[in-house]
């Protein structure tokens, strides 16, 4: 049963704002999509990766298929709609394959990867995914509409590279999907509309999602000037409808850290262990989200989502 319990609630910088005023919250009512963050290890090391993610890293460990299925039986007994898997690279994990052979055969599956060498390389590999009962979508990132700025953080060669997965996956018959950098004051529609006409001249659909996020910046940073969100700003500038959009409200994160597998509120805050939910989704499942990290406010004020629900 999902009760109002509010983790560390003797602390006051948990549950109230510096200035002693209530502090913003969501109340999760279900779990409709589940994220598992396959290791912070990566082929690339992007200088502004949220994850802060690159070769050889183990801040997060990569969890293996029995680490995972035990949790994605559990999520299928909670209804769960929709399995999503994040990194790091997810297609450095060995057994990334196998984990979405299993998740397939019950849900739809999101993959996030940079759409470089390690997921060219395992292309052949995925085909056979195409029969399974759901569908499997791959987000590529792709941060701008063009090489240069692209391979700025990406490195030379992998805005081409990402390219030509896209259309691999395409051609193949993957959904797939774009996931861009949010600039400051940028015009999103005319933005979109440089990404449109890419796809058209890469002959891919001008009608691809495209998911667009600000700098969330790097894990452990605590940035100055981050207004802070308390229950009043709720309810002021948020309606029931749109405090349920956002991710912490229907989703969680499984993430290996130190060796065991842990539930955190959602894919943005695995840096901050007082959103360690437990070691199981029932147990998460309990626990109100309070909006203290300085990431909840891009949640809060530009309806940032990792979600393609």
């Amino acid at each position: 049963m999902i009760t109002d319990t509010i983790l560390h609630i003797d602390d006051q910088n948990w549950s109230c704002t510096s200035a002693g005023q209530p502090r913003g919250y969501i109340q999760p009512e279900t779990l409709s999509e589940l994220w598992f963050h396959t290791g912070t290890v990566c082929n690339l090391q992007c200088p502004f990766c949220l994850e802060g993610s690159k070769p050889a890293d183990n801040r997060l460990g990569q969890p293996s298929f029995d680490d995972l299925q035990p949790i994605i039986d559990e999520a299928l007994k909670l209804d769960v709609h929709w399995f999503s898997f994040t990194g790091g690279e997810p297609f450095v994990n060995k057994e990334l394959v196998r984990i979405l052979k299993y998740a397939l055969e019950h849900r739809p599956c999101l993959v996030l990867s940079n759409g470089t060498l390690p997921l060219a390389r395992r292309l052949q590999e995925l085909l056979p995914l195409l029969q399974k009962p759901n569908p499997l979508r791959i987000r590529i990132s792709l941060d701008a509409p063009n090489a240069e700025a692209h391979d700025v953080g990406r490195g030379a060669g992998n805005f081409i590279l990402a390219l030509d997965t896209l259309r691999a996956l395409h051609n193949a018959g993957f959904g797939i999907s774009v996931a861009r950098l949010m600039l400051p004051e940028e015009d999103k529609d005319e933005v979109d509309n440089r990404y449109r006409l890419l796809f058209q001249q890469n002959r891919l659909p001008e009608s691809l999602p495209i998911v667009a996020f600000p700098d969330f910046l790097n894990p452990g940073e605590h940035p100055e000037g981050i207004p802070e969100i308390t229950q009043n700003c709720m309810t002021t500038y948020h309606t029931e409808a749109s405090r349920a959009s956002f991710m912490c409200a229907y989703s969680k994160m499984v993430v290996k850290k130190n060796g065991k597998m842990r539930v955190y509120a959602c894919t943005l805050v695995d840096d901050d262990p007082d959103y360690d939910l437990g070691g199981t989704l029932t147990e998460a499942m309990r626990y109100r989200v309070m909006l203290r990290h300085h990431r909840c406010f891009s949640c809060f004020a530009h309806g940032a989502s990792c979600s393609e629900r």
